[in-house]
């Protein structure tokens, strides 16, 4: 490729003893170079006191341990799918991963007001069968405003709020993972900006999250060694345990109660995972055939919505769960809660 950059005048003239080097240069090296000549790059200038969100002043900042054993500490980002422009209302995902089980959540939501994303972390909470003790997001003011912060108090208590450094993404490593194998990978870079696409994309959550949770096995990392190196850097070697589904380790904890874990055991021996795969490729291909928002027509956030119930009372705490698990039907497929 050097060559005929050189070729066409986009390079200087390139000697015979660089196109040696460029030959057996690896991936590492140029990832290190990248690295440090990315770190020269001065940054864009940051948003003044007067613009800075309050109200992530009184909450921490910290990173999840990679080795984090007890279940409960979630990752949480905000996917969008918003195509090629940002321009307008559109659809994003809400997913959280436990750090210590890697157990996965995912809630569409269309656009990011407070009601949408209230919404959202409730479809999270009425499925997740195990205690929610901390969320650890970006500091996105979609997470962080007065509404939402209300939110979590009222909703589950005794939970820990944290957030990320600021332009520092992997401080939310699983998550970030997890956006590119478990969002992208389904959905690439599709706009989605009507209600009907926002509810299908939830009913394809539900047969995800039973394919992966239940299903797809994850390697955990185990032990992180720092080996010094002859030119004084250091090179880390990490050693991952056994594969394992998110559930089969939610299991080897006490954070699981005996009553959710028979109903999970037995949703796991009703399902045909082939059959549940073949489900989810076909309702991802409608997906892909729903029309997108006509211009001009407005699209009504509250056909998205879960039906409130209680009369807004708490619908969960960490003592008095009302968990929804997906159902099936009686041939093991996926039937509506």
């Amino acid at each position: 490729m050097a060559t005929h950059l050189a070729a066409h005048d986009e390079l200087p003239p390139v000697s015979s003893t660089l196109l040696e080097q460029l030959q057996h240069i690896s991936v590492s090296t140029v990832r290190r170079i990248l690295q440090r000549i990315q770190q020269d790059v001065p940054r864009l200038p940051r948003p003044g006191p007067q613009r800075a969100n309050h109200l992530t002043r009184d909450v921490p900042i910290r990173r999840i341990p990679w080795n984090e054993s007890t279940p409960g500490h979630f990752e949480v980002d905000l996917v969008h799918h918003c195509g090629p422009t940002s321009s307008g209302l559109y659809v994003c995902t809400i997913q959280m991963i436990d750090v210590a089980t890697g157990w996965s959540e995912r809630a569409a939501v269309l656009g990011r007001s407070y009601c949408a994303m209230r919404d959202g972390f409730r479809r999270i909470l009425l499925r997740l069968p195990f205690p929610l003790l901390e969320i650890h997001p970006d500091n996105g003011s979609e997470f962080f405003n007065a509404h939402l912060l209300t939110f979590w108090q009222d909703k589950v208590q005794g939970l820990h709020l944290s957030r990320s450094r600021p332009f520092h993404k992997n401080d939310n490593r699983f998550v970030e993972q997890k956006n590119s194998t478990l969002v992208r990978a389904y959905l690439g870079d599709l706009r989605l900006d009507t209600a009907v696409q926002c509810l299908a994309l939830n009913g394809l959550y539900d047969q995800m999250w039973l394919y992966h949770n239940l299903f797809q096995p994850v390697m955990r990392l185990k032990e992180k060694t720092s080996i010094p190196k002859q030119d004084g850097t250091w090179h880390i070697r990490r050693r991952f345990d056994q594969a394992r589904t998110p559930f089969d380790r939610l299991c080897a904890t006490q954070a699981i109660d005996a009553h959710h874990r028979a109903q999970l055991e037995w949703l796991r021996s009703r399902i045909n995972p082939r059959r549940l795969r073949q489900q989810i490729q076909h309702d991802l291909a409608r997906l892909y055939d729903l029309p997108c928002a006509l211009a001009g027509v407005a699209e009504d956030v509250f056909d998205t919505l879960l039906p409130e119930c209680d009369n807004g009372r708490n619908e969960q705490t960490n003592t008095e769960r009302r968990w929804r698990p997906v159902t099936l039907s009686f041939d093991g497929t996926i039937a509506s809660r």
